[in-house]
């Protein structure tokens, strides 16, 4: 198990309060269809890092035999805990950081990734730590904001990035190519989607991925 980093701590508590008071927006706007889509099909044992406030909890199908949810931020992870008391399977809601997972080698079925990959600071690092827990041929499960096709739209993300919106947002990145660096930790990209969505009314469409890769 890796260990974590002594100076990697993560509290936005303003941010963290937001996004919870944004949650039932964005359910109302249809992201918990693309949650669903994430997460079907999958069973055993799961690891969910950046967990938040455990929007993705009720939506796990019960094949799932038990899900590790690691979450660093204090007010997102109780919020998480409350939740996973009312879900269908069983939830350990565990803090901790994408770079240092709290968890053996090799010994979760599947991983859970959905709007954290642009908030880590070390991108490359997380996505390793995902592959180093799961086993040979384990499913990575994305769903994630990425950088965007047009120069215009490439071009604020990049300068909001550089400017205000990691600040603002808890560490996000709107520029990320998340794709490429899911390929690049070695893993197997069997199946993404992109598409636009926008979360809310303060929040401009992003496009974004939704798929499944595989640990090889």
């Amino acid at each position: 198990m890796a260990e974590m980093a002594a100076n990697e701590e993560v509290h936005h508590p303003l941010f963290a309060r937001l996004y919870m008071a944004m949650s039932k927006g964005r359910r109302n706007k249809g992201e918990d269809e693309h949650r669903r889509r994430m997460l079907e099909g999958l069973s055993g044992k799961v690891i969910e890092v950046g967990a938040g406030n455990g929007l993705n909890f009720s939506l796990y199908p019960a094949m799932v035999e038990k899900v590790l949810a690691v979450e660093p931020e204090p007010l997102l992870r109780e919020a998480a805990l409350r939740e996973a008391q009312g879900a269908p399977v069983e939830i350990e809601v565990v803090g901790g950081v994408a770079s240092a997972l709290p968890a053996p080698d090799e010994t979760h079925d599947a991983a859970v990734a959905s709007l954290v990959l642009c908030t880590v600071p070390d991108q490359d690092q997380a996505l390793s730590e995902l592959r180093r827990v799961l086993q040979p041929g384990g499913e990575l499960r994305f769903y994630e904001h990425v950088i965007a096709n047009r120069r215009f739209t490439r071009g604020f993300q990049r300068l909001s990035d550089a400017t205000y919106w990691p600040h603002v947002g808890g560490g996000c990145h709107m520029a990320r190519d998340t794709a490429a660096a899911i390929e690049r930790a070695g893993f197997e990209m069997k199946r993404v989607e992109r598409f636009p969505f926008s979360p809310s009314i303060i929040i401009p469409s992003l496009p974004h991925i939704l798929g499944v890769a595989l640990r090889s």
